[in-house]
């Protein structure tokens, strides 16, 4: 019998029964839209922390306290967090790393710390970030409105601060920070910049957007915040970068021991995440596929009730002459169409709420994760498939015209 006719069969015996194909299909749309969401959204959130790091400025070193990259290469998180609270960097080492010069740009030292902040208007808990004005270009950190902190207001330990933009919304509203007062930890600063937001601290960082950025002199005068968290260093070019850390190190060594601090790009933070975003996707995809499956079963289950349903015209087609196979293919044909009908609506369904999530976050959907779930829910179909076929398939004629 030609596959032609088998093929024809199995689409007329699908259209017969809509109700029920729709809700055997209902399985694998649902897994495949799934996968494809949950990828789009991994994949979204490896461009969103990308973007991020553009933001963080480009050919940076980072020299943190401790060692805080593992002998496997990746970061040893308990260390990190126990090395700033006993770091042993100093003003010293950022005057010794300024010396070196070329392949090196600008270097600055930055103390990190929660902090009050309060006017007239209410008060905020932020995120204090003290340093020196090479921080603005070193971290892209521009102002919408006033300016950055000077060298002399450095040098003369100046109680001036620049705002994040979530702290000038909240605490200056209808009026222009710039030139007022805000209290910072009891102490008063005059504000004399306004950042531009930058809209991170998604992942369980602090939001910069409520950071106050204040002269790391002043922070150590009247905040008393003397630990360095960590200094940064630009490479003057991304093919220095490797030659810069390494004459960064070897200054750090003659000044700390090995164990005392760490040298690290933005690169290697940003392989890592990559990794645990990787690793995070292929989890997604893989809970997702679970659906798939669940879907396939499904499948598998109408067909036997098919089966069933049709014993006696399976024993007439036996009887006029149709062989085993040909009762296993167009049995096959059947829920490979109806797996092939469920990844398609699938995709365009997953497609389109990834489209629609775009709006918010920036989803993206890969297309080999689409290739890949239209290819597991086909080869769903035809696997849940063959069950209900053979047992179609090994009826015998004379039994099944008797069956009622």
């Amino acid at each position: 019998m030609k596959f032609t006719i088998l093929a024809r069969s199995a689409l007329i015996s699908i259209s017969r029964n809509k109700l029920r194909s729709f809700l055997t299909t209902l399985g694998v749309v649902i897994g495949v839209l799934s996968v494809i969401l949950l990828t789009s959204i991994g994949n979204g959130l490896t461009v969103f922390v990308e973007k991020q790091f553009e933001t963080l400025g480009s050919n940076l070193l980072i020299v943190s306290p401790g060692e805080i990259i593992s002998e496997e290469g990746g970061f040893n998180q308990e260390t990190a967090a126990l090395s700033l609270s006993t770091s042993k960097l100093s003003m010293g080492d950022v005057s010794a790393i300024k010396r070196l010069g070329y392949p090196l740009g600008e270097v600055a030292p930055v103390i990190e710390g929660s902090v009050d902040v309060r006017t007239d208007q209410g008060k905020r808990k932020g995120f204090s970030i003290s340093t020196t004005p090479e921080y603005s270009d070193l971290r892209s950190t521009k102002t919408t409105s006033g300016r950055f902190f000077s060298e002399s207001d450095v040098s003369s330990n100046r109680k001036v601060a620049v705002i994040g933009s979530k702290i000038a919304e909240k605490l200056f509203v209808g009026v222009s920070p710039v030139g007022k007062t805000v209290t910072i930890n009891r102490v008063k600063f005059e504000v004399v910049g306004v950042a531009e937001s930058k809209s991170s601290g998604s992942f369980g960082g602090p939001d910069i957007d409520s950071s106050v950025y204040i002269p790391v002199t002043t922070a150590r005068s009247a905040l008393g915040q003397e630990k360095i968290s960590y200094i940064l260093v630009q490479a003057a070019d991304k093919k220095e970068i490797e030659r810069a850390k390494d004459k960064v190190k070897e200054v750090m060594n003659k000044r700390l021991n090995e164990e005392d601090f760490s040298v690290i790009d933005q690169a290697e933070i940003l392989k890592t995440i990559q990794t645990i975003l990787g690793t995070l996707t292929v989890g997604l995809a893989g809970i997702a596929a679970i659906s798939l499956v669940v879907g396939g079963i499904g499948i598998m289950n109408i067909m036997l009730v098919a089966v069933s349903e049709r014993t006696r015209e399976i024993g007439l087609r036996k009887a006029l002459g149709a062989t085993p196979n040909n009762i296993l293919v167009q049995f096959l044909i059947e829920s490979a169409i109806l797996s092939t009908l469920g990844g398609l609506v699938g995709i365009l369904l997953g497609i389109l709420g990834a489209l629609a999530i775009r709006a918010f976050f920036p989803a993206t959907p890969a297309l080999n994760s689409i290739l890949l779930a239209f290819g597991v829910s086909l080869a769903t179909g035809i696997v849940f498939g063959v069950y209900p076929a053979r047992k179609a398939a090994q009826l015998s004629p004379i039994e099944a015209l008797r069956y009622e």
